[in-house]
């Protein structure tokens, strides 16, 4: 009958809609954990990725703390900036010490302490090592002079262990000459502008042109850089905000005023000329 065919499958459907709704829960469920699946995955990439990061910043600071002195040198190589790999017009040279004639460095050997040594640059550039000859070791950084003691005395020891360390060097340092008090070289032991190192030399002679204060500083061997400083407008106006800082190696020349240049050759009249009898 129609009416009992409609009952029948009345039931037959509502038999069925409980299997469709597990299949559907049992699909969410999957899905579900396939997503908390990739999720943990990619927390656990970026956790070791902060990890490395964490790595790399360890080695960093151990290189400043002066641990790990191979690392070190491979990082300072890296930089771009050490050593005057920079851009020395753009400020940002962090150049390497290099040896000069007078400096003192002590050498030490792990495995052969009878081999320790301190070594004075001799003024032509080399220092005589102990049993190995001669070095030239000016111009050198404190690493490059490491490598060149182990060099020279790889003939001697095996794989020798050397360590570099500087003793004594040449102190940071200025100049200041032309019209001032006391012209001569001083050393730089803390921050100095100009309008200090002026003073410093004495202060500013009479014949000095203090509006054209000249600051030579060196950037490399083939460029000098020079800046005017109008040290009488500061000191006039009570303003240093221009004022210089100097560096180690700058060359501050106070120049000479053109009334001074011109006054030898000016006849100054005297008395004498006032009081001669012969213009009566």
């Amino acid at each position: 009958m129609p009416g009992a065919e409609t009952v029948s499958e009345r039931k037959q459907g509502a038999a069925k809609r409980p299997t469709i709704r597990m299949k559907r829960l049992f699909t969410f469920v999957r899905f579900t954990a396939a997503a908390l699946l990739v999720l943990q995955s990619g927390l656990a990439a970026f956790a070791q990725g902060e990890k490395s990061l964490g790595g790399d910043k360890e080695t960093s600071q151990s290189c400043l703390t002066g641990a790990g002195t191979g690392s070190c040198a491979t990082t300072a190589t890296k930089t771009g900036k050490a050593d005057g790999l920079g851009n020395p017009l753009l400020g940002e040279r962090r150049p390497l010490y290099r040896l000069h004639p007078s400096d003192a460095v002590d050498v030490s050997f792990t495995l052969a302490p009878e081999f320790n040594q301190t070594l004075t640059l001799q003024p032509d550039g080399y220092v005589a090592l102990k049993d190995a000859g001669t070095v030239y070791a000016q111009g050198l950084t404190i690493p490059e002079f490491k490598e060149a003691v182990q060099q020279a005395y790889r003939g001697y020891l095996h794989d020798p262990e050397v360590g570099v360390a500087l003793k004594d060097f040449e102190h940071p340092y200025f100049i200041v000459g032309g019209q001032v008090g006391h012209p001569g070289k001083y050393e730089l032991r803390s921050d100095v502008t100009v309008a200090e190192a002026v003073a410093i030399a004495g202060g500013l002679a009479p014949a000095a042109k203090h509006s054209q204060v000249i600051v030579f500083r060196r950037v490399n061997d083939d460029l000098v850089e020079t800046r005017v400083v109008d040290l009488k407008k500061m000191l006039k106006e009570k303003n240093l905000r221009e004022d210089v800082h100097l560096r180690p190696g700058d060359l501050v020349f106070v120049p000479q005023n053109v009334i001074s240049k011109i006054e030898q050759f000016i006849t100054r009249p005297t008395m004498g000329m006032y009081l001669s009898p012969t213009q009566f």
